[in-house]
């Protein structure tokens, strides 16, 4: 098959680096993968796997349109060379991918969307909230099939993207490589008291709430606890500032993004989640591999079952400063099965998904 997967750049993003591995795996399948490139700039450009990359040079810096960007330049390579298949790899992929099948018609392939965030969007003012929904049922007329990161987002889809359940398939999101989980699941977990020491890691925006975290963490009564945020993004300065005014900046460490960040997890006691919505977040599988346990907001249907309904974490409504500051102790202390958080994770794996989604592409191609 001959598979087209739109990409904006290199920028450090949960859904372009499982994008890119899944197109990693399906090339080593033997199936012929192109990545659209929006723009050719982004961190993860050193790292990113040997594929075939489709670009066209910028004319100007597009990074401030780039969603129109990547409709010009995915229309005119869908133009000159046929695929089977357009994978849109997340949300934020919607509108490129309804915008294709606006622009070309019949001669736009089939289209699978992976759903990555929150549908429900409870973050959001009501009348935001309507508009959402209302888009999403547009994306549920235009678009050929949906997949779930994980079984409660099936209901969720049907419901708010009234598609029937035929169109919608239910793939782990596969966060983990075999090494990574290999190396994550190795990770030694001290047993002996210590100070502690609570990470985040995803990209310094408004949807990580990482004020809220900063908030809790400055809630703490213990001098001795340490926060590290791994990643980078537009909102550095602000919490850099938000840090300062809470006192903490001795006891937080923002190293910006890493490409590998098993130290940073082999020395945490726990991980932590302040987001106002996400879908299924690549960085709990990756915390839970690494049999760390979880301080997390409710911020998508696939939470709970994450958390083991519990057994590997805690959570409290996005938003909910006091109470994530309580959850953020009670971490520490809950009884926790080091290895059952690590076999919960073991279904991520890239793996067992990318064959899932060839299956899927190979029923969509042959009734394109």
């Amino acid at each position: 098959m001959r598979i087209a997967v739109p990409i904006h750049s290199f920028e450090p993003g949960g859904v372009e680096r499982v994008a890119l591995n899944l197109c990693a795996a399906w090339h080593e399948d033997g199936e012929y993968v192109t990545v659209v490139l929006g723009r050719e700039d982004g961190a993860m450009r050193q790292t990113a796997p040997a594929l075939d990359y489709a670009f066209r040079p910028e004319p100007v810096p597009t990074a401030a349109f780039e969603t129109l960007w990547m409709m010009w330049v995915l229309r005119g390579y869908l133009l000159r060379e046929r695929a089977d298949v357009l994978f849109a790899s997340g949300n934020t992929y919607g509108i490129v991918a309804v915008a294709m099948k606006l622009l070309l018609g019949r001669r736009c392939p089939p289209i699978a969307i992976k759903l990555s965030n929150d549908l429900y969007r409870k973050d959001m003012i009501l009348p935001y909230r309507k508009a959402y929904h209302w888009w999403l049922r547009v994306q549920g007329r235009w678009l050929d099939h949906f997949v779930g990161m994980a079984q409660p987002m099936r209901a969720e889809i049907a419901e708010l993207m009234q598609v029937p359940d035929k169109k919608i398939t239910i793939i782990e999101d596969p966060s983990l490589e075999e090494a990574q989980y290999a190396d994550l699941s190795a990770l030694p977990r001290p047993a002996a008291p210590r100070p502690p020491h609570y990470i985040a890691v995803g990209r310094l925006a408004a949807q990580k709430n990482f004020p809220l975290l900063l908030r809790a963490f400055a809630r703490l009564d213990d001098p001795a606890a340490r926060l590290t945020i791994l990643g980078e993004g537009a909102e550095r300065a602000k919490l850099e500032r938000l840090a300062a005014e809470l006192g903490i900046t001795d006891r937080l460490a923002m190293p910006g993004h890493v490409a590998d960040p098993l130290p940073w997890l082999a020395e945490a006691s726990a991980f932590v989640l302040s987001s106002d919505y996400e879908g299924v977040p690549a960085v709990v599988i990756e915390a839970l591999a690494a049999g760390l346990p979880l301080a997390a907001t409710r911020c998508s249907v696939s939470m709970p079952g994450l958390l083991g309904d519990g057994a590997f974490g805690r959570m409290v409504e996005p938003g909910d400063e006091a109470g994530f500051a309580r959850t953020m102790q009670e971490v520490l202390t809950m009884p926790f099965d080091c290895a059952a958080a690590r076999a919960a994770a073991a279904p991520f794996r890239i793996s067992r998904a990318a064959k899932r989604y060839l299956d899927l592409f190979a029923k969509l191609a042959a009734s394109g």
